[in-house]
């Protein structure tokens, strides 16, 4: 019976909006530009490997605390198991760290791969649909792929980081399309801390 009460108030509870802000279309040099579209065109993630065992087992004890904790928005065992492996190998790839990425997910989509705001942005990073123009094949639709959108949200990421100098809170702002504004970098730097192993700060 508290089962089913429980399941009926999750169900009629309203679903978090999605938070993209007015991102805006910025000129890209064609160089940064054709390093945004080779960054994101690159095969999907390998199954990592690991030179010492010491890696392959924090690995391990990772992938498992973090399924633990995204087990209540994600439910299917595989489905949560197969996100976290291409958040962990999107985030490094772009030089990210892996909790600030699932911090962003958490406060732009609520961890739901086919959020749309209110501005059109898209999928689990809410990637704004001109950058399927800008630097990928065009198609919108796959924004809503996990790989496309986890990858080309930690691209474009690590483009305003570099572009802010390494300043994470301005990079934040830009991704967000709030630049300067402090709301979104807290809300995501709050986030962040849901996602760190213990010991970490």
């Amino acid at each position: 019976m508290k089962r089913r009460l429980w399941l009926a108030a999750a169900l009629a509870a309203p679903l978090p909006k999605a938070r993209a802000g007015a991102q805006v279309e910025e000129p890209l040099a064609d160089s940064v530009r054709s390093a945004l579209s080779g960054a994101i065109a690159q095969a999907a993630p390998p199954k990592p490997t690991f030179e010492r065992i010491e890696d392959r087992l924090s690995y391990l004890r990772w992938l498992g605390e973090m399924s633990e904790r995204l087990k209540r928005r994600k439910r299917e065992a595989q489905t949560r198991i197969e996100f976290l492996e291409a958040v962990w190998y999107e985030s490094r790839r772009a030089g990210l760290e892996t909790s600030l990425v699932l911090g962003l997910i958490q406060v732009e989509s609520g961890f739901r791969k086919y959020a749309i705001s209110s501005v059109g942005a898209r999928g689990y990073m809410q990637v704004m649909p001109f950058w399927s123009r800008v630097i990928g094949d065009g198609q919108v639709s796959r924004l809503f792929h996990m790989q496309t959108n986890l990858r080309f949200g930690c691209v474009i990421l690590r483009h305003y980081l570099d572009r802010e100098k390494g300043d994470l809170f301005m990079a934040l702002g830009r991704y967000n399309g709030s630049r300067g504004k402090a709301e979104y970098p807290n809300l995501v730097f709050g986030a962040r801390r849901q996602w760190l192993m213990p010991g970490e700060r």
